[in-house]
């Protein structure tokens, strides 16, 4: 049973319902548009398959979740009421106060390489390549199991391969974890990371010289500061 406060007090009432373990990553998720079972565990991939249903059991019957049959499969479908997308502004300046305010709590561990590419392979702007197609392979120097990823970009669809797709690659990246995660969140830019040596790219000059019109940067990095948006409410 969820943690009851006794409390007739709003934020009281909504924690009750959010302040569980994982329960927001799976609203971020949901947002995101991850909608199956398995897409949700990929991006939370420490997860265990029975905390998930069970944290989504909870959304349902709170009415942040709508489950629905998948027509003509046995699995379900979970999508977001009107309740749970309401939550999106809070979550992105949630998101904004953990970028000033975080960052010297981040670990070695938390530099996760599968949850990076899931970002990255979102991010991709398909509009921006040629033909809305290209190739792009990582190599990450700070991976031992599974150093090279690759995106493969062919229209709307975008894959992930963690073996080579056997397609000739358009734009080669090789880079540390940590330093394509600080440089898609905007912590630091890819040209900084390529002055410092952390980060080589190679590929056509349309491409590799300004990544991030095809890469687009994490949603955090472009919003306002927290006075700005303090300042904004009047506080």
């Amino acid at each position: 049973m969820p943690q009851q406060y006794g409390q007739f007090c709003p934020i009281a009432k909504a924690t009750e319902i959010l302040g569980e373990k994982w329960t927001l990553l799976i609203v971020r998720e949901l947002l995101m548009g991850s909608h199956r079972f398995s897409a949700l565990q990929r991006g939370l991939s420490h997860i265990s398959p029975t905390i998930l249903a069970r944290r989504l059991e909870t959304l349902d019957r709170h009415g942040l979740v709508y489950r629905r049959r998948i027509e003509g499969q046995r699995g379900y479908e979970y999508l977001p009421t009107d309740a749970c997308k309401q939550l999106l502004p809070i979550l992105l300046a949630l998101g904004r106060w953990g970028m000033d305010w975080t960052r010297g709590n981040l670990e070695d561990t938390d530099y996760d390489v599968e949850l990076l590419m899931l970002y990255l392979e979102r991010s991709v702007r398909p509009e921006k390549l040629p033909n809305a197609r290209a190739v792009i392979r990582f190599r990450f120097t700070d991976v031992d199991a599974m150093p090279n990823w690759w995106i493969v970009v062919g229209g709307d669809a975008i894959d992930i391969c963690i073996a080579d797709p056997g397609k000739d690659v358009d734009i080669y990246i090789t880079t540390s974890v940590r330093t394509m995660t600080e440089a898609w969140m905007g912590r630091i830019t890819y040209r900084q990371a390529r002055a410092d040596g952390s980060f080589e790219v190679h590929g056509p000059p349309a491409l590799t010289r300004n990544i991030s019109t095809w890469l687009a940067d994490c949603i955090f990095a472009d919003l306002p500061e927290p006075s700005e948006i303090l300042g904004n409410a009047g506080l």
